[in-house]
């Protein structure tokens, strides 16, 4: 029976899941005709959160996958996370609410005022790299590829969940948890 707010339109894991790596669990798990809500509840039964982190940033659309990103960000700064990082996971979070130029723009500007690669950088630079042009306004149109907001908010995660290496395998499965409840149609934290 199909979930009537599922956020991932594929009916398939295989094409998804072709777009990178697989590790060797991963390639294990995925079964021809697979649903992807059950190629990623397979993923994180056997604790391959890296997989399932990168198959939900390319199964998700990108304002879905971009708010996901937002949540894990939130988790690591904390109330009082450093103002230009802070200004960045805002910035992203203002393209989510609207996505329009204005917005994604200031993405842009938000990341590119991060200097060392950080998950709040990367964030910002997804929404930046959602579509529109990568040229500044005034310039010829430049399309982003199509899976470089996938690649962000994949290094995003990932990076997040292994800010502090004693927290890592707690972070990746609560991000993992954020993302499969956004692809189940929630707002990314489960019902208290």
């Amino acid at each position: 029976m199909a979930t009537p707010n599922l956020k991932i339109t594929a009916s398939e894991a295989e094409p998804i899941a072709a777009q990178f790596p697989l590790s060797e669990i991963g390639k294990a798990e995925l079964k021809p005709a697979m649903p992807p809500i059950n190629f990623l509840e397979a993923l994180i039964a056997k604790g391959a959160y890296p997989d399932a982190i990168q198959f939900l940033a390319r199964a998700l659309p990108k304002r879905e996958a971009v708010w996901w990103t937002c949540l894990c960000c939130r988790d690591i700064l904390g109330k009082d996370g450093e103002p230009k990082l802070a200004t960045a996971v805002q910035a992203a979070e203002a393209w989510v609410y609207k996505p329009n130029e204005e917005n994604r723009r200031g993405a842009e500007k938000a990341g590119n005022a991060i200097s060392e690669s950080h998950p709040a950088r990367w964030v910002a630079m997804a929404a930046f790299w959602s579509g529109g042009s990568l040229a500044p306004p005034s310039a010829p149109e430049v399309k982003p590829p199509d899976d470089f907001t996938a690649k962000a908010v994949t290094g995003a995660v990932l990076m997040a969940a292994s800010l502090d290496p004693a927290q890592a395998d707690a972070r990746n499965k609560q991000f993992t948890d954020y993302g499969m409840n956004i692809a189940k149609g929630g707002n990314g934290r489960a019902a208290p």
